[in-house]
């Protein structure tokens, strides 16, 4: 039996179930801005600790540019939302190893990404790490 044969016997699966969308989208924006802040937050407080920075600042740019796809945006986000919170597989708060973890997982999605990454993307979280290491 297929995906939609299946789906279609779901008691739930109707028109009137599906959320409203415009909602949904409002949503969405609303935890783009959340990740933005937090992400701000932590670089800022982070700076001179993380040798990695200007990889992390290449797949936000990459990530929030409109021309990149939705899977490419996908992968690079999760990249960024797993430098963001501090409690992952190894917690940020161990001295040293704590953003190895970090380091893998977004050295992996830049490698699988590499093709989408622009130099305009680079140039940008070049800038952006020159201008926080001067003030």
């Amino acid at each position: 039996m297929g995906f939609w044969e299946q789906a279609a016997k779901w008691s739930d699966f109707r028109p009137d179930f599906w959320p409203d969308f415009t909602a949904l989208t409002r949503r969405m924006a609303a935890d783009e801005s959340e990740l933005r802040q937090k992400l701000w937050r932590k670089i800022k407080r982070e700076v001179a600790s993380a040798p990695f920075l200007e990889d992390v600042l290449t797949a936000y740019y990459c990530a929030f540019d409109r021309n990149t796809p939705v899977h490419v945006k996908a992968v690079l986000v999760g990249a960024v939302v797993y430098f963001v919170v501090p409690d992952d597989l190894i917690p940020d708060s161990l001295p040293i190893i704590g953003y190895a973890d970090d380091a893998a997982v977004l050295g992996m999605a830049i490698k699988m990404m590499s093709s989408h990454i622009k130099p305009e993307h680079r140039e940008a979280a070049r800038r952006m790490v020159a201008r926080l290491r001067e003030g």
